[in-house]
């Protein structure tokens, strides 16, 4: 799993450097590949070249087909003029720019003023792949209104960040997640454990979300909640960049929604079209002898009746904490969705992973056992980021489970642990 710091601090506060952060996790429970810097070099004021801007005037370059010569206010006073090859922003847009002596990640030379094409170029507007936040070159960033012309990159965008590679034991699943490793963090650092702060949406006009489990042994909790009205569409840059760095692909909003929150809590999520089930029902069994169900990556899976399967009551429609399958996939043109929050037994979802030669990384945290009790913070969670980038309106939420198990108590007494390790550890 990989970790941005600057995701992991939200987490968690501490004074400790990347670097002894990274030491005491290593000799704790989890190996730490290495530390890894990316994006902009932070030398020699080099972020202060980094700025925010906003485009005043924009159009056809007099001398290039497939340029755009751009007046951008970058706080100065007045503009700096800077050529273009992007299309996808006009006069209005807010953007990332790189003045003349900027250092771009990779690059050895800085960037300098020159002419293109017979007019002079101040400065670059900057693409997501330029800043290391991304893969996307097909156009610059563009930037939710709110920031003022001029406001360092830095304070917008993590376009300087340190990124952990850990691999932890088995036994410690729960640092498979942001919220476990600042856990562990706290406690290795003497740091402070900051809460996940987020409001629940409410639900304005409920509506009945009918699931039915039918193998509790399998499927211990299924938390489901319903949204209406969902734009599904890019995420924005923020979003984009923390899932890059984790190692996982922008999809679409809902989707990387559902990746983003698996990382903040090691609980896997999936998002169903909910136009595309069944009297937009859920119904958890095992797979029918000769059942076949096509996944999201285009194979047709041969099932076996010991596998764990999400239905909508009449057909499959994922293998349950492997992957989905396609006819539910989310789309651009879903504006229903189910999503998913639920609680697998893990040996079971081991067991079909392997016989199908599927690993995912849903079923890489399942099969070693996920905490019943993160699917409702994890539910919460990715509704509320819903309802802020994608639109949409919750509409009804169920808990389906026969009852949850107590969470453990460890009992410690600290004169015996004194005595056995030889230290004068006091009771608080």
């Amino acid at each position: 799993m990989r970790a941005p710091l600057s995701w992991l601090r939200e987490y968690v506060r501490v004074d400790a450097s990347a670097h002894e952060i990274a030491h005491r996790l290593a000799v704790s429970a989890l190996d730490v590949e290495r530390l890894i810097e990316v994006g902009v070099p932070d030398v020699d004021g080099n972020l202060g070249h980094f700025r925010v801007g906003t485009v005043l005037e924009a159009g056809k370059h007099p001398n290039a087909d497939k340029l755009q010569l751009c007046q951008v206010d970058v706080g100065e006073g007045e503009p700096r003029q800077i050529v273009c090859g992007a299309w996808n922003f006009g006069a209005g847009a807010t953007v990332a720019v790189g003045l003349p002596g900027a250092l771009l990640p990779g690059v050895e030379a800085p960037l300098a003023e020159r002419k293109l094409r017979g007019q002079q170029s101040r400065g670059m507007i900057l693409s997501e792949r330029e800043l290391e936040l991304g893969d996307d070159h097909s156009g610059i960033i563009v930037l939710e209104d709110g920031a003022e012309p001029g406001t360092p990159l830095v304070d917008v965008l993590p376009i300087r960040d340190q990124v952990l590679d850990v691999t932890p034991t088995m036994n410690r699943v729960d640092l498979l997640s942001m919220v476990g490793l600042a856990r562990e963090v706290a406690a290795l650092c003497d740091g402070e454990l900051l809460p996940v702060d987020v409001e629940d949406p409410p639900i304005l006009h409920p509506e009945w979300v009918e699931v039915a489990v039918e193998d509790q042994v399998g499927c211990p909790r299924y938390f489901g909640r319903v949204f209406r009205g969902v734009h599904v569409g890019p995420s924005p840059v923020w979003l984009r960049a923390r899932l890059h760095r984790s190692e996982m692909r922008s999809i679409s909003n809902v989707v990387d929604i559902t990746n983003y929150v698996m990382h903040v809590y090691g609980s896997p999520l999936h998002a169903f079209d909910r136009s595309l089930l069944a009297d937009g029902r859920i119904v958890v069994r095992r797979a029918h002898a000769g059942e076949e169900l096509r996944t999201l990556d285009g194979t047709l899976r041969q099932l076996d009746p010991s596998d764990l399967m999400i239905t909508d009551g009449e057909k499959s429609v994922a293998l349950a904490a492997i992957m989905g399958g396609q006819e539910s996939e989310v789309s651009e043109a879903t504006e229903e969705i189910l999503l998913e929050a639920a609680n697998f037994e893990p040996i079971g979802i081991l067991e079909t992973s392997e016989r199908l030669g599927l690993r995912t990384v849903g079923s890489n945290r399942w099969e070693k056992g996920v905490d019943p009790y993160a699917a409702e913070p994890a539910a919460i969670l990715a509704s509320r980021l819903i309802v802020d980038l994608a639109g949409g309106e919750l509409v009804g939420s169920v808990d389906v489970h026969s009852g949850l198990p107590e969470r453990p108590v460890v009992t410690l007494r600290p004169a015996r642990t004194n005595h056995v390790i030889g230290l004068d550890v006091a009771g608080q």
